[in-house]
């Protein structure tokens, strides 16, 4: 497995060793020895799997303290344009963002540390999003960013049609307005 720092302190791109022959493929998604040795040390409680169609857009999610997520995101079926917002008031790359795409196909994952606020925009058809956490969900502790707050500056993907989301994902507050 490969392990590579992004820009933002924290983000890992996870790329998996794929063996591939004439009856497929085979790649371990996760093993916590070599997760360790890459850097990320947390324990994952929790496995969440989604599935949507194109033009769904899910984010940008984050949870507060105690329960507080990092996630480990991955696509087992389509691609989505994956995106995390630095959310970490002290952080130097607060309110900065990364954007990666995640599919099927290039079988790159994600590891997106608590302090980061979440969300990605679904490319194709029956896509499938699997994540581990490293939290429960709470939702008493849930919370989200506007996903077109203007401030983050973020470049979703352009449709021939509108968004497709969520009544909480369309009213959550500017990052500004979060009271981080």
């Amino acid at each position: 497995m490969k392990f590579t720092p992004l820009d933002l302190p924290g983000l890992v791109l996870v790329e998996p060793m794929v063996l591939e022959d004439s009856r497929g493929f085979f790649y371990e998604s996760y093993r916590e020895d070599l997760f360790k040795l890459g850097g990320i040390q947390e324990r994952f409680v929790q496995d969440n799997h989604s599935r949507s169609s194109r033009g769904v857009l899910r984010g940008l999610h984050y949870q507060t303290e105690p329960m507080a997520q990092g996630k480990l995101v991955r696509v087992i079926r389509g691609s989505v344009f994956d995106v995390a917002v630095d959310i970490r008031p002290d952080s130097p790359a607060f309110g900065r963002h990364q954007a990666i795409l995640l599919s099927a196909q290039n079988k790159k994952m994600l590891y997106v540390p608590p302090g980061f606020a979440h969300g990605f925009c679904v490319l194709e058809d029956d896509t499938e999003f699997l994540y581990k956490t490293t939290q429960f969900y709470s939702p008493v502790h849930e919370r989200g960013i506007l996903w077109s707050d203007p401030d983050l500056g973020i470049d979703w993907p352009r449709f021939d049609q509108d968004y497709i989301l969520s009544a909480k994902d369309r009213n959550y507050p500017r990052l500004r307005d979060a009271g981080l």
